[in-house]
């Protein structure tokens, strides 16, 4: 475990693990933390030669305001400003061919990153995956129920985020994750979790920074860029979708693959929204391809 400082003076905690001539960053999604991974990334580093035979360097961070990052300063709880951090964690913390995997909010911020760093993308980025996640209209979300049940839902949300964001330090946010598990099932999950994999979950809600956790809520509303796909036009890529996922449906997956015509589009049954832990193998193994494809021309000229 390391920190890293960004630009604008936040510290940001990274865990890096592996070798290998790729370095595979993983963003994780709003409310989670890096620990998020750890299925996916305890497997991608297995010793077993036939499943991975290509050594890979993986580097995960927790995003400014959750996990064991600093809180995010006053406006700076925004989309563009992870995906600056992003751009700065890469630079600084990796050499050679990279492969970027965001779940959620993750995948958002590399939509970000292409948007705003899309030099970044051209000379660095060999290989890119977007799990369960989307390009745009979270500001129209009905978390899978008739618009006339979601509306009073999302009205309740806005009631407690008002609360939340009154709470000054994450231990009062994290008193509560134990009763947040039940809500915690029904949004992010799919059919027949496991049970530490939602305890998992909602200990990491309860380590988001609370006013930090309200503020990206509204850049999450704020987020279309459908456009910035374009970017990765040319690059490997994979989009991977939860059939039941509720925050970023199918049809959401559809869009951004539909933006990647060389991108292979996998929704996987019965899966909600936290792939990480419910298909983690079929995530490793989309991963593993994408490293594997990336170190070709590393290990052709070595």
């Amino acid at each position: 475990m390391s920190a890293f400082t960004t630009s604008d003076g936040v510290p940001l905690h990274v865990a890096e693990a592996g070798s290998g001539p790729v370095t595979l960053v993983l963003v994780h999604g709003w409310t989670m933390d890096h620990t998020s991974w750890d299925p996916v990334v305890d497997d991608l580093l297995a010793d077993d030669p036939v499943d991975h035979p290509v050594g890979v360097r993986v580097v995960r961070f927790d995003l400014r305001g959750h996990g064991r990052s600093g809180a995010a300063p006053q406006g700076s709880a925004t989309i563009d400003r992870l995906a600056d951090d992003l751009a700065e964690l890469v630079a600084a913390r990796t050499t050679g061919p990279v492969v970027l995997g965001g779940h959620s909010l993750g995948g958002m911020t590399l939509m970000a990153l292409a948007e705003r760093h899309p030099r970044l993308i051209a000379e660095r980025v060999s290989g890119v995956a977007f799990v369960a996640t989307t390009s745009g209209g979270l500001s129209r979300l009905t978390l899978g129920l008739p618009r006339w049940v979601a509306a009073p839902v999302l009205y309740l949300e806005k009631l407690v985020n008002k609360r939340i964001a009154r709470f000054r330090r994450p231990a009062l946010l994290g008193r509560f994750s134990g009763f947040a598990r039940p809500g915690v099932r029904w949004l992010v999950f799919g059919r027949d979790p496991v049970a530490a994999h939602i305890a998992a979950t909602a200990a990491q809600v309860g380590r988001c920074n609370p006013a930090n956790m309200v503020g990206f809520r509204s850049s999450l509303n704020e987020h279309e860029r459908v456009h910035a796909l374009s970017a990765y036009q040319g690059v490997p890529a994979v989009v991977m979708a939860g059939e039941l996922d509720r925050l970023c449906p199918v049809p959401d997956s559809r869009i951004i693959a539909g933006r990647l015509p060389d991108a292979d589009l996998l929704v996987y049954p019965g899966a909600g929204h936290m792939l990480n832990y419910e298909r983690s193998s079929e995530v490793v193994a989309q991963l593993s391809t994408l490293v594997a494809r990336a170190a070709v021309p590393t290990l052709a000229t070595a």
